[in-house]
This record gives C-alpha cells, sequence and structure tokens, in this order.
C-alpha cells in the first residue's frame, strides 16, 4: 500500500480531511490537488471565510475573539446568541425544509466543537466578520444572529493556513495532479486513484480514499443539463478547475447521487466581474446590500422584494435569479441615505451616478421611459410601516406594487443616486453524494462503499435552493473532520464507528484585575 489514506482537493474540506487523517493516526497521507500551486485552495481562496456555529452563551465567542469587548463595548451584552434551534431554524426555512435532517443535525451539533477544532488544531486564527455582517446603528455595532466569526484575511488566510498545517503535520501535497479515476479490488472496497501527473500516468494505492474535490461549477456542459440553459455562460465566482470530476467517477463506482442537483450557490456580482475568479480580487467582486435600494432589469422594471430578508439568506438564491432575468443583467441603485451601508467591496468598481434619479437611468442600459416609472412608483408606495432600522427586520414596506418590498423600503429622494450594474456568479453546486454519518459515500444499492469518504461541496442533501451564509465552509470542516478520522480508521484495519473526539473546551478570556487606587 503506497498510502493510509489518499485525499482528493485542495480546499477546506480536503485539507480539514488530510489533517484529520493524520490526527487520527494515518501515518502516510497524501493530499492530490489538480491546480497548480499558485492557483491551489479551490473555492476556499475566493471565500468570505465566515464559519456559522452554534453558541448557547455570548462569552463563547472570546476563545475566537480575545479582545472583541475592548474593540466593540457592549458586544456580549447585545450579539444574539445562536442555540441549535436557532441554526435549524435557519438552515431549514432556507432550504424550503429539504435539507438532510441526519445530516443537518450533525452539522449543528457539531459546528462549535469543530470551529474550536480549527483554532486548535487547524491552527487558524478569527476576527468578527465586521465589514460583512456588522451593521453600525448610533455608536454601536450590530450583529446578525449565528455568522459573525470569519478567518482572519477572509478566504486567503483560511486556505494558506490550511496548508502550512498540513505540511507541518507531515500530509504530503502533489499539485497539477489530475485524478481520473477510482482503483477498486475484487470485493469492491476503494483501494486507491489513477492520476496523472508530472510523471503521466500513475496508480496510487490506499486503504481508504476521501474525494473532497467540489462540484460542478466550473463545467459548462453540467451546468446548462442540470441548472438549465440560462446558466451555461454563467461567471463563476471561484476555482476554474472544479468540473465534477470527483462526482464522476464516484458515481462510475456505483456512488448515489443525492439532493439538489438543480441548484446551487450563486450570487450578486458586479457585471464587470472576470469568467472565473481571480486570485488578487477574491470574493470582492460581491454586491450583497441589494436590501437597502431597488434592483431594476434591462426592461426598467423591479423584478423581486429586494428585502424579504437579510441578504445572509437570500444572496445565495438571488444570484440565480438575476441570470434568469433578460441579459442576465439588472441594476442595483441606492441614494445618498443608504449609502453608509453599502460593503466595503462595492468600493472596488465605479458605479454611475447622478444627482437625479432621471440622470442616473439615462447612463444605464435599461429602458428609460419604463424605468423612471417604476421608480416613481416605487417611491410612491414606500413608507409604510417602520421606522427604518438597518439592524432589524424593521417592516417599512411598500403598499400597492408588485412585487413589493417588504422591509427598509425608504424613499430613493436625496442625491447623490448610484448604480451598479450586477450579474449573477455561480460560487457551488448543490447536487452531490449520499453520506452516512461516518462520511461514507453510499451506493444506489443503499450502503456504504468500503474504502470512499466524501466531503464539502460533493456531500449532497443538505442545501436545496439557497443556503444560510457561512454554512457551506462549516459543512466542510464537519465532514472533513470526520472523513479523515473515519478513514484512517478503515486504513488501520478498522471499521468506520462514527465515534466522535472529546469535545474541546470552551476558553473564556480571564479579565485582567484592575489596579485599586488609592485615595
Amino acid at each position: 500500500m503506497d498510502y493510509d489514506v489518499i485525499v482528493v482537493g485542495g480546499g477546506n474540506a480536503a485539507c480539514a480531511a488530510a489533517v484529520s487523517a493524520r490526527e487520527n493516526g494515518a501515518k502516510k497521507v497524501l493530499l492530490l490537488e489538480k491546480a497548480p500551486k499558485a492557483q491551489r485552495g479551490g473555492n476556499t481562496h475566493f471565500s468570505g471565510a465566515i464559519f456559522r456555529f452554534v453558541f448557547n452563551h455570548a462569552d463563547e465567542i472570546d476563545r475566537f475573539v480575545p479582545d472583541v469587548e475592548e474593540e466593540y463595548p457592549g458586544f456580549h451584552a447585545g450579539v444574539p446568541v445562536y442555540p441549535k434551534e436557532a441554526f435549524t431554524e435557519d438552515l431549514m426555512k432556507v432550504t424550503d425544509g429539504r435539507s438532510d435532517p441526519e445530516l443537518a443535525e450533525l452539522l449543528i451539533d457539531e459546528s462549535y466543537d469543530t470551529t474550536c477544532w480549527l483554532q486548535d488544531t487547524g491552527k487558524h486564527h478569527f476576527e468578527l466578520a465586521k465589514s460583512v455582517m456588522g451593521i453600525k446603528v448610533g455608536d454601536k455595532i450590530k450583529w446578525p444572529r449565528g455568522a459573525i466569526v470569519r478567518t482572519v484575511h477572509e478566504g486567503v488566510g483560511l486556505s494558506a493556513q490550511w496548508f502550512k498545517t498540513c505540511e507541518a503535520m507531515g500530509v504530503e501535497i502533489r499539485y497539477e495532479a489530475h485524478v481520473l479515476d477510482l482503483v477498486m479490488n475484487g470485493q469492491g472496497a476503494v483501494r486507491g486513484v489513477v492520476v496523472r501527473g508530472e510523471k503521466g500516468l500513475q496508480t496510487l494505492k490506499a486503504g481508504a480514499v476521501i474525494l473532497a474535490s467540489g462540484g460542478f461549477e466550473t463545467n459548462p456542459a453540467w451546468r446548462t443539463h442540470y441548472l438549465g440553459q440560462e446558466w451555461g455562460h454563467a461567471k463563476v465566482r471561484g476555482s476554474n478547475f472544479n468540473y465534477g470530476d470527483g462526482l464522476r467517477m464516484a458515481i462510475e463506482a456505483g456512488a448515489m447521487p443525492w439532493g439538489h442537483w438543480g441548484g446551487c450557490h450563486a450570487t450578486p456580482i458586479v457585471a464587470s466581474a472576470p469568467d472565473y475568479g481571480k486570485k488578487e480580487l477574491t470574493d470582492k467582486t460581491n454586491r450583497l446590500s441589494y436590501p437597502y435600494g431597488v434592483m431594476i432589469n434591462i426592461e426598467g422594471k423591479r423584478w423581486i422584494d429586494e428585502a424579504v430578508d437579510f441578504q445572509a439568506f437570500t444572496y445565495a438564491k438571488y444570484g440565480g435569479l438575476i441570470l434568469k432575468q433578460p441579459k442576465s443583467l439588472v441594476y442595483q441603485i441606492f441614494d445618498a441615505k443608504t449609502m453608509h451601508l453599502l460593503e466595503p467591496r462595492y468600493s472596488t468598481s465605479e458605479p454611475y451616478k447622478s444627482d437625479t434619479l432621471e440622470g442616473l437611468v439615462k447612463q444605464l442600459n435599461v429602458d428609460h421611459a419604463e424605468a423612471i416609472k417604476t421608480l416613481k412608483a416605487y417611491n410612491e408606495a414606500c413608507g409604510r410601516g417602520g421606522p427604518f432600522n438597518a439592524a432589524v427586520l424593521d417592516g417599512l414596506h411598500t403598499e400597492g406594487i408588485d412585487p413589493p418590498k417588504s422591509n427598509w423600503a425608504q424613499k430613493l429622494d436625496t442625491p447623490p443616486y448610484v448604480s451598479w450594474p450586477v450579474t449573477g456568479g455561480i460560487t457551488f453546486t448543490f447536487g452531490g453524494l449520499k453520506i452516512n454519518k461516518q462520511a461514507q459515500v453510499i451506493s444506489t444499492g443503499w450502503k456504504p462503499i468500503p474504502g470512499l469518504y466524501t466531503a464539502g461541496e460533493m456531500v449532497g442533501g443538505l442545501f436545496h435552493y439557497n443556503y444560510p451564509l457561512g454554512t457551506g465552509l462549516m459543512s466542510g470542516a464537519v465532514f472533513g473532520r470526520i472523513a479523515g478520522r473515519e478513514a484512517a480508521r478503515e486504513a488501520a484495519g478498522g471499521k468506520a464507528r462514527g465515534k466522535a473526539p472529546k469535545k474541546a473546551a470552551v476558553k473564556k478570556k480571564v479579565p485582567a484585575k484592575k489596579a485599586v487606587k488609592k485615595k
């Protein structure tokens, strides 16, 4: 046997699996990354690196950001806790109740402990995701529930640290290693891979194989087949190496397709974004502050309720809906009242700007007369309920127009007016493989395929139609950790058992004693 465990992929889930396999006794672990070293990291490099996890007390955040109260006075009193019930509610709400209940419960139950593991074993460093999730109200920062912590330097930092940890733990890494097929023995167990690399074709044997090579978002043929014609020319936000290789070879080996193969994570991005993710841009093409303005298509019409919920629960769905609009193009419009609420990523491209709505509209590639009519009707319908409060679903809504706007419906009446052209960018696909609680891949005969595990975007069943921000990376870490542990056990001659490791201790910051001044 060449290796104990072979991991296919190079993103968050793959690295988590490789580190976990080493941690759990696998002496020889090989990570096969299809990309060159300069382009390593899959979609992880392009992510905002936010992790959504359960916490029942505000001070459970302290182990990740120990100086939070000093930096943001009142944080502990103001941050909403995020118990298991809240995470479950959010996941089931955005997936229309279709998220696989067994996998969803496992993801949620393991989310906090796995984030501790990321810090302790993965050596990751964390910060509050202020630029994306924090909303300033007066002199206070208001935080949404659940998704508030990210790794330092976002996806760039997350990816770089994973590779540092892999190398420090003795994981062998090969770049430009394109895995083509799985190797199975006479008993139907997966015991290796066929890989094309600098030495040509090689067959590498292993005690177990973990597939964590992402979805098929880069593959235009599969996108068109599974998602629809409008996805054929979709811009890819992240890696240009995710063609569904892992899914193909697993299905050819008898794996069961599972989950929403007609769904994906697609977010609003600036229309001038490149066709594939550029490492220097990372996730800066996102344009997610649309709830505080309006979106019109090239016909000059509003086409959706921009503010049915916070963007964390709509953005992954709205990107796909934008692609279905004429020319896959819409315009986000804001006035001066809400400019301070726009996330910093908007500053990476110049908007159209004018001191009048009419002057702004004339610059846009839209039906000008219809657009003016739409914006006038919107202004006349605004201002019911409220008052305006960007930190909550404020109920400031429209009446008498379709589609309505359910929250934050302020008039566009304060110059200057600005607009960004936006399209939809695909991030990852939801269709995957069926797995059990040990991350073993299940065959179409409803039994585990010995020696084969999966994690990350290849896990099917968790996400349908939509997903809550920060859940994808959390899933990759949770199931990557499990897959690595169970693959190491199988490679050592045992069977996947699913016994979780000892829970991480909650590290609470101990406040320094203040000196007592003598009178």
